[in-house]
Formats: C-alpha cells, structure tokens, sequence
C-alpha cells in the first residue's frame, strides 16, 4: 500500500485543518488505517485509528473531543479533522495501514506508513 499525507499547514491556536491520507497499490478497505505523529525531540505517538469500516475508532488522550479520524473506501482515503489546535499539536503526522485483526494505538501494528506532513500551531 502506498499511503500519501497532505493538508499540513501553518494555523493559530484554536483554528483547525483536515489532513488527507490517499492509498494506493492494494484494497483499501482490508487495512485498518491510523494517525501518528512526532514532534521536534520526541517519540512517534499514536494520534487515532479507525477500523476497516470505519466502524470503530480510538483516539489518544491527548486529542480525544477534538480530533476525528474517518475514511472514504470509495475514495481510498482517510481523514483527521483537528480542531481547537493547540501549539502542543505541532508535529509531523503519518498515516499509516495495519493488515492486523486487532485495532490499537500502536505503531508496532502497522505495516505500511506515508511520508508525513508537517503541521505547525503557532500560540
């Protein structure tokens, strides 16, 4: 699977973006789909995952009741929509697909990663 992030951008505290994961190359919809990212001196952490119907979904603390995480099957695309971004967001975001049964916020699961795109909220 060949997995392209986009809609990083610069936006203040508060404001929101909508990130974009296409996926090519294999069915999109045997995969479970996920959002990670890294900030400047920091580890990978998990953001969100959603299952392969988009029926289940989990979320870090951190971002729970301002991100959402969804897909399109039909458009072989996965979203994270942000709001209320907070400076502490600022990072690079990967999405990522995960072959495996379990649903989890863990980057061991995945198998397939994009390369990330960079979001940045300014205080």
């Amino acid at each position: 699977v060949q997995l392209q992030a986009s809609g990083g951008g610069l936006v203040q505290a508060g404001g929101s973006l909508r990130l974009s994961c296409a996926a090519s190359g294999r069915t999109f919809s045997n995969y479970d789909m996920g959002w990670f990212r890294q900030a400047p001196g920091k580890e990978r952490e998990a953001v969100a995952v959603i299952s392969r119907t988009g029926g289940a979904t989990l979320y870090a603390d951190s971002v729970k009741g301002r991100f959402t995480i969804s897909r399109d099957n039909a458009k072989n695309t996965v979203y994270l929509q942000m709001n209320n971004l907070k400076p502490e967001d600022t990072a690079v975001y990967y999405c990522a697909a995960s072959a495996l049964v379990l649903l989890a916020l863990n980057s061991g699961n995945m198998n397939y990663w994009g390369k990330g795109t960079l979001v940045t909220v300014s205080s």
